[in-house]
């Protein structure tokens, strides 16, 4: 059946913006001249934090950064009302996020391998790391995520892992993509997964994302920006390693993550 021109649907893209926002342009030249603001005060011998929580370009922090000072709990107290896990809570399936369901997942599987490190370089072991992500069509199994691309049945799109001795986990998922957002006209994030690390307690988590090499959207996305290093923003790329890329079933991936010290990932506020 043929539609008639005046019952074709707008495009996607045009039912995620308000008429109110601005450019892709416009806040690419924000990125821009904010990050060359950033570099020019380090110069002048001011001490910035590695990502700014006030940052104009990505529009919601101005309103979700922190603006009191943090309000001191008891951690003891805290702990009693946290979920607690062992060992044996996690099961070994929950790494592939591929046989989590009846049939294969849609796109590109890969396998995703790194170590969990501290500030030496020494492993950090018996640890959980959790993983999230959207399904290789950008698109989350969230009641928020209305974004108009196919939910898989086959992919949930989560995972869980505990690190060995070697302070190494990894997991077998799908490649996720890019998908819209909207902080400005035809805003798009960069493809990402989503890592949470766990130490002793559930009052010490850490999230951070993965990106991957040669994304066009990089230059693009207020979010990934807001870490405003060059180098910082680089420790957040995965490296595809064609020893871990198995023949005729997965490429593979590198992602390790530092937890402390000067070298340590970039990872998301509790506040953000």
């Amino acid at each position: 059946m043929t539609a008639s021109p005046g019952s074709i649907a707008a495009p996607p893209e045009s039912l995620l913006a308000s008429p109110d926002q601005v450019t892709q342009a416009e806040i690419t030249s924000e990125i821009v001249e904010l990050q060359a603001s950033l570099e020019r005060r380090e110069a002048a011998g001011e001490r910035l934090p590695p990502t700014m929580h006030d940052f104009p370009p990505y529009r919601s922090s101005l309103l979700r950064h922190p603006t009191k000072n943090p309000r001191l709990v008891d951690p003891e107290t805290i702990e009693l009302l946290s979920p607690a896990f062992g060992q044996r809570d996690v099961a070994a399936i929950e790494s592939d996020l591929t046989i989590q369901h009846a049939g294969e997942p849609l796109g590109e599987r890969m396998t995703v391998r790194g170590r969990l490190l501290d500030s030496w370089g020494r492993p950090i072991a018996n640890q959980l790391i959790e993983l999230w992500q959207a399904n290789s069509s950008g698109r989350y199994i969230h009641q928020r995520d209305q974004h108009p691309a196919p939910l898989d049945p086959n992919f949930t799109g989560a995972g869980r892992a505990i690190t060995n001795d070697a302070g190494e986990y990894v997991f077998t998922t799908i490649k996720p993509g890019p998908y819209p957002w909207k902080n400005h006209v035809n805003a798009w994030r960069p493809a990402h997964i989503h890592f949470s690390v766990f130490g002793p307690s559930f009052t010490q988590r850490l999230v951070t994302q993965m990106y991957f090499p040669g994304d066009p959207l990089f230059a693009l996305d207020p979010i990934y920006n807001t870490i405003w290093r060059q180098k910082d923003r680089d420790a957040l790329v995965g490296i595809y390693d064609h020893d871990l890329t198995s023949p005729e079933w997965s490429t593979g991936y590198r992602f390790d993550i530092v937890v402390d010290g000067p070298d340590s990932t970039w990872f998301e506020q509790e506040e953000d």
